[in-house]
């Protein structure tokens, strides 16, 4: 209270929204406000390091990725992502995530891993969760050899040395 008896308002500067500038891997740049951007464990640290310096350096994130990061920022800073089951309960994700999560995940394989590097660099744990979550989803009820497929993998087990792991691993199979 102030001397007057009256209640301190408190003044406009508490309130200064802070825009930060994120610059990608190839140079653009993102106006995003600071609230927004503290769900990535690595600006937080970044921008505690020093609160001066708004402009924040992303050499590993490409701008397509990042403006696909901040997008999922942006919509979960006034929605927090809620916590994923695992193991999944399901291959469809709409029976795993929200509606919002699920459509943000429908992307071409080389986006998803690429999203998935750029939450593990920028520490947004959340996102790397969902990210994760879509792999896994795409694993889930497979054989190795539709993985295999999927995923462009090359089989470099001799029949006698694939049989042999198979028969090592005859337990995972069973449940």
């Amino acid at each position: 209270k102030k001397e007057d008896g009256t209640e301190d308002q408190g003044g406009l500067d508490d309130e200064t929204e802070i825009t930060l500038q994120l610059k990608s891997q190839d140079m653009l740049t993102f106006p995003v406000n600071k609230d927004v951007v503290m769900q990535s464990a690595l600006i937080k640290t970044m921008w505690s390091g020093d609160q001066t310096e708004t402009e924040i350096p992303l050499p590993n994130v490409r701008g397509s990725i990042l403006k696909k990061v901040i997008k999922y920022m942006q919509y979960h800073h006034t929605i927090p992502a809620k916590e994923i089951e695992k193991p999944l309960k399901s291959a469809n994700m709409r029976e795993v995530v929200s509606e919002w999560d699920a459509n943000f995940v429908e992307v071409d394989q080389e986006t998803l891993f690429e999203l998935i590097l750029a939450a593990n660099y920028m520490d947004i744990k959340p996102l790397l969760d969902l990210t994760c979550a879509k792999v896994a989803s795409m694993i889930k009820g497979k054989t190795p050899e539709e993985i295999r497929k999927r995923f462009n993998i090359q089989n470099d087990f001799s029949p006698e040395e694939e049989e042999a792991v198979r028969a090592e691993n005859k337990w995972a199979e069973d449940s």
